[in-house]
């Protein structure tokens, strides 16, 4: 028995392949299994290779195996794709009808079962990946009665009889195996350990976290790999008495997003690269107004439309330096789906703080993952709303009081729309403490510095907080990352640590305001350091050589961009080389 197995379902998009790993995942995860689901599909609505991926394991995993252990191929294409990734000794499903064959050369077990035929008898041939998934539950050792309930969630709406067609396609799916003389050594799991944990992906975690951490109105326009976060909360938001809505385009969602914030609102938006370009203009007013408001970035390929449903972590630039002018603001970058949850809460109370937009960045490994997480500690979340003015304290000052006020930490009190001697004047050109429009150069000087400022007291709190370390102060070797490469450059220090190698690994988990002083003893400590990113300039090593004077000839970069994102191998390859 193995306390890790790799299952993969592939097939046309279109066909139910989700369904079929959605289930699977529910039911381990039920059973107390740690689980990492990644899916990869086409940019389209029906039609091409669409695979699902679940890593299973009576430990915690957050990324990606290197080696597949369980194949269901629904066609051909399957085949040709994924059989390089096949794991010595591996198990290929295929149906019995003859439309997919096995090359010789894979080396794999072979299992054909007549999954189009048992479902064609009972009424509907789109059972077939019920049937499947029952072939796969009987590989994996798992107990039939586990999914009975499963199934009946995923069909009910459709009525008993569905649930009751689908429940026996499984279970002869199921028995076929049984009935079957397969050796399930390479295959078959440890027990879980039976302890229930949230299971959702990043997206969610991220409209999770937004509700915790009181936002109550998110203005959106679809995009992939975003979209999910505003289905979330338009599904959830009225449940606590806010408001979600899809509108027009990003340029309004954002426009519409820092307006609620200015009212005193907690809001936010959510988007993908394309979309927060589009953004750039209410981003400078945004951070001009000194409004509070909260984006959410989920990465995918660029530029352009460029490969709207593949993975990568190239808006770094954007998310930093984007819009024009000198703009303060705070980028987090979580690197789990705990994180993200966390993160997001946090980054309401950094916005209200500082009166800065700050940016959630997360890409689409990390947003479409699902993965098990253990319960969150609402206990550590608060809520700060900074410095709004009381009616009181306005009161007192009656007349003089001034939103720009210019304070020694570059934090101005602001008062809210409808509060008596409050002021609510907010331009998007220069401005005097008063807020009245004014361009004297002595005032522009103080103006700029004072919003910046606000950057310094944002850097004193994140300090904890930008930064993860693992491992020696002297290493051999230092890797450094951000955010969704996090399990796979953790997996991959805990493998060269058990190796012998003197290693340590530096995430980033915010990159703005830059932690430049922790990040310079980290990198100053290591003998050779290699920067890993999923984009082709490496856009976080250009971002450390222009914060700190580095020694190129020691720093070195991995980098991927083919759409896809790292597994540990590839990471601990290139290390074993470097050292």
């Amino acid at each position: 028995m193995k306390k890790e197995v790799s299952w993969v379902v592939g097939g046309q998009q279109g066909e139910g392949i989700d369904s079929t790993g959605e289930i699977l995942a529910a039911a381990l995860n039920r059973l107390g299994y740690h689980i990492y689901g990644y899916r990869t599909f086409s940019s389209r609505i029906k039609g091409g290779h669409t695979n699902y991926t679940i890593r299973i394991s009576t430990e915690r995993v957050v990324g990606n195996a290197e080696k597949i252990d369980i194949l269901l191929a629904f066609d051909q294409d399957s085949i040709t794709r994924l059989g390089e990734n096949l794991a010595k000794g591996a198990i290929v499903i295929t149906d019995a009808d003859g439309k997919v064959s096995i090359p010789a050369e894979l080396g794999i077990n072979h299992v054909a079962v007549p999954m189009t035929q048992i479902s064609k008898d009972l009424g509907n041939t789109l059972m077939k990946n019920t049937v499947g998934l029952g072939v796969s539950a009987a590989l994996m050792g798992l107990g039939k009665e586990d999914f009975a309930a499963i199934i009946k969630e995923q069909f009910e709406r459709k009525g008993e009889k569905v649930v009751n067609l689908n429940t026996e396609a499984f279970m002869k799916g199921y028995q076929f195996i049984k009935d079957a003389s397969i050796d399930l050594s390479s295959t078959e799991l440890l027990p879980g350990d039976g302890k229930r944990r949230y299971m959702m992906s990043g997206n969610e975690a991220a409209g999770f976290g937004a509700l915790v951490g009181g936002c109550r109105f998110l203005a959106a326009y679809p995009i992939t790999p975003a979209s999910e976060i505003m289905q979330y909360l338009i599904k959830e938001m009225p449940n606590y008495h806010g408001a979600a809505i899809q509108v027009e385009d990003e340029i309004a969602s954002l426009i519409m997003a820092i307006g609620a914030g200015y009212t005193g609102v907690r809001s936010m938006t959510s988007t993908s690269g394309p979309g927060l370009s589009l953004m750039m203009e209410a981003l400078g007013y945004a951070g001009m107004t000194e409004s509070p408001v909260v984006i959410i970035d989920v990465q995918r390929a660029g530029p352009s439309t460029g490969m709207a449903t593949k993975h990568e972590q190239s808006d770094l630039y954007e998310m930093v330096y984007g819009s024009h002018g000198d703009l303060a603001r705070i980028v987090l970058t979580p690197g789990t789906v705990e994180e993200v949850f966390y993160d997001t809460a946090l980054a309401f109370n950094l916005a209200e703080k500082y009166q800065v937009p700050v940016i959630v960045a997360l890409d689409m490994a990390l947003g479409l993952c699902k993965q098990t997480v253990e319960v969150f500690d609402f206990d550590t979340i608060n809520i700060d709303r900074g410095q709004v003015m009381t009616e009181e304290e306005l009161e007192k000052l009656g007349s003089d009081f001034k939103r720009y006020l210019l304070t020694e930490n570059g934090v101005s009190p602001r008062s809210l729309p409808g509060q008596k001697h409050g002021l609510y004047l907010a331009t998007g050109v220069e401005h005097d403490p008063s807020g009245h429009i004014f361009e004297g150069r002595e005032n522009r000087v103080k103006m700029v510095d004072k919003r910046f400022k606000k950057l310094e007291g944002a850097a004193k709190e994140l300090k904890g907080h930008s930064l993860e370390y693992l491992g020696s102060e002297n290493p051999d070797l230092l890797t450094i990352g951000w955010g969704g490469t996090k399990g796979q450059l953790t997996e991959t220090y805990q493998t060269l640590k058990e190796e012998g190698y003197n290693v340590a690994h530096l995430h980033f988990r915010a990159v703005s305001p830059f932690p430049k002083e922790q990040v310079q003893a980290y990198i100053y400590a290591a003998k050779k350091v290699l920067i890993v990113e999923n984009n082709s300039s490496g856009q976080l090593g250009n971002i450390i050589a222009q914060a700190i004077d580095i020694d190129r000839n020691r720093v070195q970069k991995l980098l991927k961009y083919d759409g896809n994102p790292f597994i540990a191998a590839e990471i601990i390859s290139r290390c074993r080389e470097v050292l």
